[in-house]
């Protein structure tokens, strides 16, 4: 293809409000262009790499042994109540407008398949013979993003690879997600991403496993804990550290002079306008790390809806808006610590025995009607005699290897110090409190120690994720009633896994780990171009004649090539070049050419090379051969 011929919009100025570099890279060199906010059109250079990317991991889809196809972006609404994801997904979830009772009230844009999938396999996977079946596709999907960013990593409108299987039994499962995450694996490498998998949280997918593939990247928008000696990965939502179990969780065999209740006696301090933890522990004189601070939240639980029609087996979705009275929860963490919300969910629905229960802050009146003081001054000892039927009480498990600590007096502008677990708070469910529970709550903190039990520190790196896979289990066929007879000829309903990738964000991702000053620095795989043979002056025949000669042999060969005859300046051609991406670069002129060469390099990094000009095809060819691995 001849530069001038072809369309590649690229500009000098950087552009405005990008500040990623793959967003800034992207625009620059001519791949993208904004329509609205989170949504982009793919220009020329832009979707000849999108369609490589496309054309890798189809590759390794099939490889896996999964089964290609091609779902409708529109969709019920029935569906998504089902499974209750119409709370779950919130504004997410795009609907059409339209009057109450006509079609488009009643049809969402598909964010994810998961309810299509469930209806397709409900309808036609009937016996425990048809499985295992890994079913996927490429396609467009439509999110809500309330704050799309960062270009094509968060966006309203992207694409897809969404795979879901179906298995008789667990081992099956199992089996067919080590199959995915290792094809997952193959499809990264490929596409010259240096990726890391991380154990990771579910969301509003559900499941009861999963892994995340990431990109470290200040781009990022994830966090994730990776200990030094590598021995340890995970999404910070997910992620735990090393506890080692002391104090009163290793009080078995002490003496009683050592018991929590010969600990420091509670006292009494004026705190005057300090409700903060930094400014109690001026006030007190201690660290963050002998506080405790108690935080209160709001627990709900949806109520099911009225059976369905012909369907009093079937479990049903939680109906909008519908909701039992809140439960209040108090939460315990360190003072150097914060509240991990996804744990502390998760802690709240084992407590209440229910799934679709939901956390927030409580409001100052909740709180000060629990605690009796102003917002700032709550503390653990003596809150559970002021709570009511279904109140929870969540301990971070750092907290009960504190001693003779510090928090609020639950008095306005007073705190205590001398607080001590299992005397001035319960540490397990008693007649007081039957809801009481000791878990890992807390969000991890650069420094915390692998929980391998290696000593190994963990770092808290920023990171793009590029690919997720889940266990999901029986949480979709269940709501959906999804059923195959097994081999004994009895119902069961399906076991599934689901696999997705975003094809835009390994582009920008390739782009934010291999890039420079001047442009993008495309791995071979995916690069729009392979070569660029630069003519540097279209006005010298002998030159032109070598220079169209290399193209029309690489072009021969196989090779993505470029052929930059434009009457500009070197300099001006060579800036494209580097801004583009293009990997190999073969640069014919009237001053080489008198030597008897040709110059070439890599892009990477840019050293100058010589060949004669009759072997230069052959081993540009073979480079690139290389460099895609075939």
């Amino acid at each position: 293809m001849h530069w001038s011929q072809f369309f590649i919009p690229t500009s000098k100025e950087t552009p405005k409000d990008a500040t990623a570099a793959s967003h800034v890279l992207m625009l620059r060199a001519g791949l993208i262009r904004q329509v609205a906010a989170g949504v982009y059109c793919y220009l020329p250079l832009g979707y000849r790499t999108l369609r490589k990317v496309e054309a890798i991991v189809r590759e390794e889809m099939n490889r896996a042994g999964a089964i290609e196809l091609h779902m409708s972006v529109l969709m019920p609404l029935e569906w998504w109540q089902q499974t209750g994801r119409t709370d779950a997904m919130g504004d997410t979830l795009l609907r059409l407008g339209g009057p109450v009772g006509d079609w488009r009230s009643q049809t969402v844009l598909g964010p994810t398949h998961e309810e299509q999938v469930v209806d397709i396999a409900r309808a036609f996977l009937g016996s425990y013979k048809q499985l295992p079946v890994n079913l996927y596709q490429i396609q467009t999907k439509f999110r809500g993003e309330a704050r799309p960013k960062s270009g094509v990593l968060r966006t309203r409108e992207f694409l897809m690879k969404d795979a879901y299987s179906f298995h008789a039994d667990k081992a099956s499962l199992d089996e067919g997600y080590q199959k995915m995450y290792d094809a997952y694996c193959r499809i990264f490498g490929r596409c010259g991403l240096p990726y890391v998998a991380v154990e990771a949280d579910s969301g509003p997918i559900g499941g009861d496993s999963s892994h995340e593939f990431m990109v470290l990247t200040d781009a990022g928008e994830d966090t994730v804990a990776i200990s030094e000696n590598g021995d340890y990965a995970a999404n910070t939502e997910r992620a735990t550290a090393f506890f080692e179990a002391r104090g009163h969780e290793a009080t078995k065999g002490r003496s009683p002079e050592s018991s929590p209740a010969a600990a420091e006696p509670l006292r009494e301090v004026h705190t005057p306008g300090a409700g903060r933890v930094e400014d109690v522990c001026k006030v007190l004189g201690t660290a963050p790390a002998q506080m405790i601070k108690t935080l209160i939240y709001t627990v709900t639980r949806a109520e099911p809806q009225a059976q369905a029609r012909g369907a009093a087996s079937e479990p049903q979705a939680p109906a909008r808006g519908s909701s039992a009275p809140a439960s209040r929860l108090v939460a315990l963490v360190r003072g150097d610590h914060d509240v991990n919300e996804i744990k502390l969910r998760k802690a709240a629905r084992q407590l209440c025995g229910a799934a679709n229960a939901a956390i927030e802050m409580a409001d100052a009146r909740t709180i000060e009607e629990l605690t009796g003081a102003k917002v700032g001054f709550a503390g653990p000892q003596g809150i559970i005699e002021r709570f009511r039927e279904g109140d929870m009480l969540v301990i971070d498990r750092d907290v009960t290897a504190m001693s003779s600590a510090a928090s609020g007096a639950n008095k306005t502008d007073y705190h205590v110090t001398g607080v001590n677990p299992g005397r001035d708070f319960p540490l397990a469910p008693d007649d007081r409190c039957p809801r009481v529970l000791v878990a890992d709550v807390r969000m991890v903190v650069d420094g915390d120690l692998s929980p391998r039990g290696s000593g190994s520190p963990i770092r808290l790196k920023t990171a793009i994720e590029v690919g997720h896979v889940f266990k999901l289990g029986t949480k979709y066929s269940d709501a959906m009633n999804a059923t195959f007879l097994t081999r004994e000829g009895k119902p069961a309903r399906f076991i599934m896994g689901c696999y997705g990738i975003g094809l835009n964000r390994i582009v920008a991702a390739a782009i934010e780990a291999n890039h420079d000053d001047n442009g993008i620095i495309w791995p071979m795989s995916i690069a729009p171009f392979e070569a660029v043979v630069v003519a540097l002056d279209p006005r010298d025949d002998h030159a032109m004649g070598v220079a169209a000669g290399l193209y029309s042999e690489l072009a021969a060969a196989g090779v993505d090539v470029l052929f930059d005859a434009r009457d500009e300046r070197a300099g001006f051609k060579f800036k494209d070049a580097d801004l583009v991406g293009v990997p190999l670069r073969v640069v014919v002129g009237k001053k080489s050419l008198a030597e008897g060469v040709v110059e070439w390099s890599h892009r990477k990094d840019q050293v100058k090379h010589t060949l004669p000009p009759a072997q230069a095809a052959q081993h540009i060819a073979a480079l690139v051969r290389e460099a895609r691995g075939s």
